[in-house]
């Protein structure tokens, strides 16, 4: 039920599949325990499974499923003597979001650097971690891993971190900064004459010059760090930033600070997509629902789907759908509850567009299925009826084509495009102006939700769109 998978998640099915030799899913653990005892109580194959849509917005509200992952996650790779006692251990401390770092960079480039062999730094950075310390207040590994023998290494032995931060700089700006080393000897810390000088005058007074290899010796580490970098940088794709450092140190650190209070949140995807005709809601809710496998459930296709299913109520749905009436929203709160309850849109989440259209729609689903991400797609009423009015379908291929973006490919196919009622100037200026009337209303129901500017590429909405799942 996790929105993305995390680097985490990955390392620590590796490891369990090294250290056990038997293949192990990811989603094996990732399973939460309350969706596991549904599955084990209840066979939906006998009676089909609905989860109440408030599970999923309490256990969001208080980050249940993040806390239930991390003390799982945490409980397989330390595997302590007592399981018990250690769960109790970590939900004692302050926070279950204690931070757990990585920095590394070229030498020169802002930290410091450590040569081990693997098997011997492993088991000093374990030691190391495994003390009271650093377990209740986190840590900050600087300098190592150096090779990607290394970091697989740490991995293994599940020195995993949450956020891996990569300084990168000019080899000439390097090899400046390695001229003119200062150091401290009570602390260690180190300083430089031109780019950091301390600000208490007692350290400056007892500076000492640090050790300069020579130029040929900086150019060595140097490029052995870039035949480094690319596997260093692989192993930890999926939690690694890369950070300009020929910039302010306080520049620097407060980026770098950004970084590491980011989260990724293990929540189910609830996703809300509004915006006007032709703003490309279905085309993105099929994207998102193709790269993550959430249930792309559209308002308008769900209601015709129910209509011609020859239920009681497809049956009411269907009679209003012939007279061309909107169908109540009484009626559509109640297929939108029953498919949005359904299991796979419990475990996978989902993505909806076509409703609310107007503010009673809108509170009326915030009583029973809450989203947890909402995106306006923003876009002007002409380019709206450009894209909408110029369309058009070839009924013996059945493609759709537009004057503009893609026309038809011979006169032929041309003259036999129909172009179906609800593409009419009229109805779609009708439509948009329905849009604008509402639109006021929808965003005060819904403050924190983004803005896409969706006059662009399809290619660039969704990257625009995609950036902001994983903001907490």
């Amino acid at each position: 039920m996790t929105f993305f998978p995390n680097n985490k998640q990955t390392l620590l099915s590796n490891r369990l599949n090294k250290q056990q030799e038997i293949k192990i899913p990811v989603s094996a653990i990732l399973i939460h325990p309350s969706i596991l005892l549904l599955l084990i109580l209840m066979d939906e194959t006998v009676k089909p499974l609905r989860i109440p849509p408030q599970m999923s917005v309490y256990a969001d509200k208080h980050n249940i499923f993040h806390l239930e992952q991390s003390m799982l996650s945490s409980l397989v790779i330390d595997q302590p003597e007592d399981p018990i006692s250690y769960l109790i251990s970590l939900l004692r401390r302050s926070s279950m979001d204690i931070p757990r770092v990585l920095l590394f960079g070229p030498t020169a480039v802002g930290k410091h650097t450590v040569e081990l062999p693997a098997e011997l730094l492993v088991r000093l950075v374990q030691q190391r971690l495994n003390e009271i310390d650093c377990f209740n207040r986190g840590w900050v590994l600087e300098g190592i891993p150096q090779t990607r023998l290394q970091a697989l290494s740490l991995q293994q032995a599940g020195v995993i971190p949450e956020h891996v931060v990569v300084l990168e700089a000019p080899d000439d700006v390097l090899l400046e900064r390695s001229q003119g080393k200062l150091v401290d000897p009570l602390t260690g810390d180190v300083y430089h004459r031109t780019f950091i000088w301390p600000v208490d005058d007692t350290v400056a007074q007892r500076l000492e010059e640090g050790r300069s290899p020579s130029e040929t010796q900086r150019l060595a580490e140097l490029q052995r760090y870039r035949c480094e970098a690319t596997g260093l940088s692989s192993a930890y794709q999926h939690v690694l930033k890369i950070i300009n450092a020929d910039q302010p140190h306080a520049d620097i650190y407060q980026q770098v600070l950004a970084f590491v209070r980011t989260r990724r949140r293990s929540i189910t995807p609830r996703i809300l997509l509004l915006g006007p005709p032709g703003s490309g809601k279905s085309h993105q809710a099929r994207l998102l629902s193709e790269k993550y496998k959430m249930v792309d459930v559209c308002c308008g296709q769900l209601l015709r789907s129910v209509a011609a299913d020859g239920s009681a109520l497809g049956d009411e749905i269907q009679s209003y759908l012939d007279d061309g009436r909107p169908v109540p929203d009484s009626l559509v709160l109640q297929v939108l509850e029953e498919r949005l309850s359904r299991m796979d849109c419990s475990c996978r989440g989902w993505i909806l567009h076509g409703f609310p259209r107007d503010l009673q729609q809108a509170k009326s689903q915030q009583e029973s299925q809450q989203p947890n991400r909402v995106f306006f797609l923003e876009l002007t009423d002409d380019v709206c009826l450009e894209r909408i009015t110029l369309r058009a379908t070839d009924p013996v291929s059945g493609e759709r084509f537009h004057a503009m973006t893609r026309p038809a490919p011979s006169s032929e196919v041309q003259n036999r495009l129909k172009t179906r009622p609800e593409d009419s100037t009229d109805t779609v200026t009708h439509k948009l102006s329905q849009y604008r009337i509402h639109t006021a209303a929808l965003q005060s129901v819904y403050p924190d939700a983004y803005h896409i500017d969706a006059d662009q590429d399809p290619h660039s909405v969704f990257e625009a769109l995609e950036s902001r799942l994983t903001v907490y």
